[in-house]
Parts: structure tokens; C-alpha cells; sequence
């Protein structure tokens, strides 16, 4: 009989504890932050364990496994300490890419931003009478100026827009809606989940594909707080379909005594119509149709800041502001500063185009042509130095989405910089890593490199970015 005593040959008694892991990760990077070590440290042990227990690890404890662990170690605690978010150059042509942050802010909005953080400032303080301001007064000032309202309100985004038009207008009431505009926004947000916690009752009228003026007027009652018409945001319906004029709509609500709420998504104070933007992008416009209030995005078509911008009736914004919700949707001084400043681009003659997202949807492809062959030229002398194994560069043109959530079916002509015959999967993802990250879109085994969501002043990088991705996949 064997009396050996059985070793416990669980590969999980050979993994480090979090201080010696720690400790041997400061040793060979002392530069990275202790805590973000620390907590790398623990995430690996357990991701480990997690693999070994289901058999998917290789892990012995020998002296490769640890140095491979704490290699993982140092990267994993290099991502946590990075600053967030970092600057990206995006060559997507997506001009209002959401998870690049949306619409990029004017100079003059970022000055304007940074200013506010210089110190104090008069954000609630009427210097003229030194007693306590608005900080809405300018904002609101400028936002009628600008679309034609009898009131205007921002805030935070579009969602709390909806939210607080909802909960003060319709409170404990029916809100007549669409069945084919019940739709799900970003991040798995719903339509119907915001109008629930508006506290609204949901009366969905119509079919997905088709809802005519006549199921508004049979669905109005007692009970009816509102009708709304909600923007399909990032999809569009063909084919046999149908909708009620919007006009119309404005009309039966008038005649029945009932708000009419219009949610844009995205809207633009500016008339794009001339660059083949839809009419229903124009805020004012909406209001001219007889919506009694409207609202839409700040960093979408208008090219702001992250905010929800209200406009309409006055006795209806006005009993927006009173409601408890404004206070916990309110924007900040960043916010103030930032929709302030670009909002006086629109006012004041020949400086939209200050607005990248505006000189963006703006901008033709033979205007964006030459900014295209200048790329062409420094990205083909940096493929040529490198000896260029393999690699070919060629202009093409292109198209892309607005983005957002914008215009889903809106195309975007113009031209881009194509780099093929290698890796082109493995150079996009080298580009985000390189010193001024680069993002670009991949297909038809080609990288596409768009010149639309590009500055004068970014090319020299790209150039060099694409230089540095390349010498990364060469070693």
C-alpha cells in the first residue's frame, strides 16, 4: 500500500500573493502608480484562478508564468493610470463618432471652458446689480435670438430633456406616442423605461410601420397629458410606412388642448437644407410647423457641448424651470461656457464654419480633395522610408455616417487616404497604441484613412503615427 502522502498538484497554491506581485512589478516598472499596481494585481490573480478552475490556463508557476504575469500586470496598471480621456485623431470621416466623444468643440468654446476654470466667475451673479443671477440669462438670451421661441431651458442632455418635459407637463397622465417610435437609444436606454420614470402612462398608438392623424385623434381623452413625437434617431423605416404631418399633428393638439412635445434627438439652429441636410434637423423650423415645444441634443448637429436643449411655449419652459427635476438636471459652469461661446459663432456673421461639426457637414469633396492628396504625399513618404514591405498608399474617395445617432441615412461624400497589401488589422490596432492615437476604419482588407474629420494640423501626425505603427509591427 502507497503511504506517500498525495501532493496538491493545484496550479493555484503556485500563484504569488498581491504584495509579492505588486512589489515585482515595482521593480521592474517603478515609474507606475502603486495603487493602480495594486489593483491590477488583483484583477489578474483572479482572472487567473477563474481560468485555471475551468481548465483554460497553463499556469504552473514556473518562472516564464511569472514573468508573463507580471508583464500583464504592468500593462493592465499602465491602462489604469492613463489620463481619461486622452486626445485621438479620428480618421473615421464619422463626424459625430459617440464613443470619440461626439462633436469636438470650437477654439473659442474650449478657451471659453478654460477660462471658467481660471478662477471665479459671475456664473450666477448679476455684476450690474451685484445681487444673485441666472445662470441661464445669457443661454436663453441667445438660444431665442437664434430659433424664434418665446422660452428656452438647457440641461444636462437630451434624455433629462425629455425626462423633465414629461414629468412637468404630463405628470400622473397618458402620453400619446407611435408604437414605430418607441425606440432604444444609446447605451440600452428605451424610450418607454424614460417615460416611466417621467411618470407618465404610456399610450402607444398605431402600428410599428404605420401610425396615421387619425389614431392620435381617437387615442385623446380625459386622461391624455400630451402627444409626443420622438425622432427614430439612429434608424430610418422604408417601404410601406406611414406617419402624421407634423403640422397636422399641431393643429389636433391646438384644437384639442393638449401639449404637442417634439423630440429632435438631433437638432441644428442653423439651415443646413442647402447641404443636403433634412429639414426636420432645423429647430426652428420644427416650431414654425406649430410644435409647442421641442428639443434636441447640444453635441450632435449643433456641435456643443454635452447638453438638452429646450425650446417653446413660454408657459410651458417656464413651468419646466420651476419643476424640483431642473435643479438635478441642471448643467454646470463647463457646460454654460462651452454652448455661451458657440452659440455667439452662430450669431455672429461668417464664424459658423469655427464650429467643426458645422464646417464638417459643410464641407464638400472638393474642398476636402487637396487636404486628402497632402496626406496621400506624407503618408507615402513615410511608407517609402520604411522601405515599405509590402504596403501600397492611394487616395480614394469615401463616404461616411454623421454619426450620433444623426441622420442615419445621410451620407457624407468625400475622400480618404487607403493603405493595403499587408496586415491592415493589425496596423489599426498598433494605431490606436501609438503616441497620438489614431483611429480609422478597416474594409475591403484596406485602412481608410478620412480626411473629413481631420484638421490642416493633424495630417504631420497622422503621418507620424502611421510611421510609428508600422516600426511596431516590423519588430
Amino acid at each position: 500500500m502507497d503511504s506517500e502522502p498525495k501532493v496538491n498538484s493545484d496550479p493555484r497554491r503556485s500563484l504569488p500573493s498581491v504584495d509579492r506581485l505588486t512589489a515585482d512589478v515595482g521593480s521592474l516598472r517603478p515609474e507606475l502608480a502603486e495603487w493602480a499596481v495594486v489593483r491590477a494585481a488583483r484583477e489578474e490573480l483572479e482572472l487567473v484562478r477563474i481560468l485555471i478552475a475551468r481548465g483554460e490556463s497553463q499556469f504552473r508557476g514556473e518562472p516564464g508564468d511569472l514573468d508573463d504575469l507580471v508583464a500583464r500586470v504592468a500593462l493592465v496598471a499602465e491602462r489604469l493610470a492613463a489620463p481619461h480621456p486622452r486626445p485621438v485623431l479620428n480618421a473615421t470621416g464619422v463626424l459625430l463618432h459617440t464613443n470619440l466623444g461626439r462633436a469636438p468643440l470650437a477654439e473659442s468654446a474650449a478657451s471659453a471652458v478654460a477660462r471658467s476654470l481660471d478662477g471665479y466667475s459671475n456664473l450666477e451673479l448679476d455684476l450690474a446689480t451685484g445681487r444673485r443671477g441666472s445662470r441661464m440669462g445669457s443661454l436663453e438670451a441667445k438660444l431665442l435670438a437664434l430659433s424664434g421661441a418665446e422660452a428656452a431651458h438647457v440641461v444636462n442632455n437630451n434624455a433629462a430633456a425629455v425626462l423633465l418635459a414629461l414629468n412637468t407637463l404630463a405628470l400622473g397622465k397618458e402620453v400619446v406616442v407611435s408604437r414605430g417610435e418607441l425606440v432604444e437609444i444609446g447605451g440600452s436606454f428605451r424610450v418607454p423605461a424614460i417615460m416611466e420614470r417621467a411618470g407618465v402612462r404610456l399610450a402607444e398608438i398605431g402600428t410599428t410601420n404605420r401610425t396615421h392623424l387619425r389614431d392620435y385623434e381617437a387615442a385623446i381623452g380625459p386622461d391624455t397629458g400630451l402627444l409626443l413625437k420622438v425622432h427614430r434617431s439612429n434608424f430610418e423605416q422604408r417601404g410601406f410606412v406611414a406617419e402624421a404631418d407634423v403640422a397636422e399633428l399641431a393643429g389636433l393638439a391646438r384644437e384639442r388642448d393638449v401639449p404637442f412635445v417634439e423630440d429632435l434627438g438631433s437638432g441644428t439652429l442653423l439651415d443646413l437644407g442647402a447641404y443636403g441636410l433634412p429639414t426636420e434637423a432645423f429647430a426652428p423650423g420644427r416650431l414654425s410647423l406649430g410644435v409647442d415645444v421641442i428639443c434636441f441634443s447640444g453635441d450632435k448637429l449643433l456641435g456643443g457641448p454635452q447638453a438638452g436643449i429646450l425650446l417653446g411655449k413660454r408657459e410651458m419652459i417656464e413651468a419646466m424651470k420651476k419643476n424640483p427635476l431642473a435643479r438635478a438636471l441642471r448643467v454646470d459652469k463647463l457646460t454654460v461656457a462651452a454652448l455661451d461661446a458657440t452659440l455667439d459663432l452662430m450669431l455672429e456673421e461668417g464664424r459658423s464654419n469655427e464650429i467643426p461639426a458645422v464646417a464638417g457637414l459643410r464641407a464638400g469633396a472638393s474642398e476636402l480633395e487637396p487636404r486628402a492628396a497632402r496626406l496621400l504625399e506624407l503618408v507615402s513618404n513615410v511608407v517609402s522610408n520604411r522601405g515599405g514591405a509590402g504596403w501600397k498608399v492611394r487616395i480614394a474617395q469615401s463616404d461616411a455616417a454623421v454619426g450620433g445617432g444623426s441622420l442615419p441615412e445621410h451620407r457624407l461624400p468625400g475622400w480618404a487616404v487607403v493603405v493595403e497589401g499587408g496586415p491592415v488589422q493589425a496596423l489599426a490596432d498598433r494605431l490606436r497604441a501609438v503616441t497620438n492615437p489614431i483611429l480609422a476604419r478597416v474594409r475591403e482588407d484596406a485602412l481608410w484613412l478620412d480626411v473629413r474629420t481631420l484638421r490642416d494640423r493633424d495630417l504631420d501626425r497622422i503621418a507620424e503615427g502611421v510611421g510609428e505603427a508600422l516600426a511596431s509591427l516590423d519588430e
